[in-house]
């Protein structure tokens, strides 16, 4: 709809710089990458006229965009931070989906997977010494034929009972982060500490976005995964504990029913399935994978 305080004329000049800057794509050799920035640029504008952008707010915003790369590292990713509270990444996980409704659903990446973590043995300790109560996690992995998948690659990371992932001490610690295989039958199955609930860093331009806008920064509590296996569709979910207060505000909209499961503490002097002795509770969980044929992906 027009806005009737913008004539007629008005709205030619301001069509005629997206129409221009349009034009500016049209040799792009990457018919891809063509398609993807003449969007950007369509709904960027159209973003710009429908609110009708003042220079000082478009000034604001650029400083923003600066304040988040400043503070970036090889530590803080604030832009996917950014991109986890504007639903953008919850969006583009939707948006990339297998499809299958057999098959696992996925949730957001989040900025705190590392590319090397130690490799365990099935039922080994992904929790490296993070503080909290133990947890066993065990389940299958399969096809959506219901398939066993052998020698699949399971990624698994975590915040500590603190709400800090190893990354975020800041003294060179690796915690709370392991992978495994499944075995011949599909199985897997590790210790880790039973997730709890975190705030997402907000002590920066994100926060302040937040906190402007009367959200909050938590997080509900999750265990991150990551699962590869040859010619199937690279999972990255996480497991969400029942019952946690934020599952329906969670700062980056990543929960989803079925990924919601029962975490089941059980007394200091019930055994563990593998034996372990311990002198503390402990949780169980189970969470059977399904993962979906690979699909060939958009490359601009």
């Amino acid at each position: 709809m027009s806005d009737p305080q913008v004539t007629p004329e008005q709205e030619r000049h301001e069509q005629a710089v997206t129409d221009q800057v349009l034009a500016s794509f049209e040799q792009s050799p990457s018919p891809r990458l063509r398609e993807l920035m003449e969007a950007l640029v369509r709904h960027s504008h159209a973003f710009v006229r429908e609110v009708r952008l003042t220079e000082p707010e478009w000034a604001a915003g650029i400083a923003f965009l600066t304040r988040c790369g400043h503070i970036t590292d090889d530590r803080r990713q604030e832009f996917i931070l950014l991109s986890d509270v504007l639903g953008l990444s919850m969006q583009t996980v939707t948006v990339n989906e297998p499809g299958d409704p057999r098959a696992t659903e996925s949730t957001v990446f989040g900025p705190f997977f590392a590319e090397e973590s130690p490799a365990i043995e099935p039922g080994g300790d992904a929790a490296q010494g993070a503080s909290g109560q133990p947890c066993w996690v065990s389940g299958t992995v399969t096809d959506v034929d219901g398939t066993p998948v052998a020698g699949a690659r399971i990624d698994v990371w975590e915040a500590d009972d603190d709400g800090l992932y190893d990354v975020q001490h800041g003294d060179g610690r690796v915690t709370g982060r392991a992978h495994l295989r499944s075995d011949d039958h599909g199985r897997y199955a590790f210790w880790c500490v039973t997730p709890t609930p975190y705030p997402i860093p907000h002590d920066g331009p994100v926060g302040d976005l937040l906190a402007a806008n009367g959200r909050g920064p938590m997080r509900a509590s999750h265990l991150h995964f990551m699962v590869d296996a040859p010619g199937l569709h690279r999972l990255v979910t996480h497991i969400f504990v029942r019952g946690d207060e934020h599952q329906d505000s969670d700062a980056v909209f990543g929960v989803k029913d079925s990924l919601v499961v029962d975490f089941t503490e059980h007394a200091a002097d019930e055994t563990p399935p593998d034996g372990r002795p311990l002198d503390t509770t402990w949780t169980r969980a189970e969470f059977d994978i399904v993962l979906a044929p690979a699909a060939k992906e958009h490359t601009a």
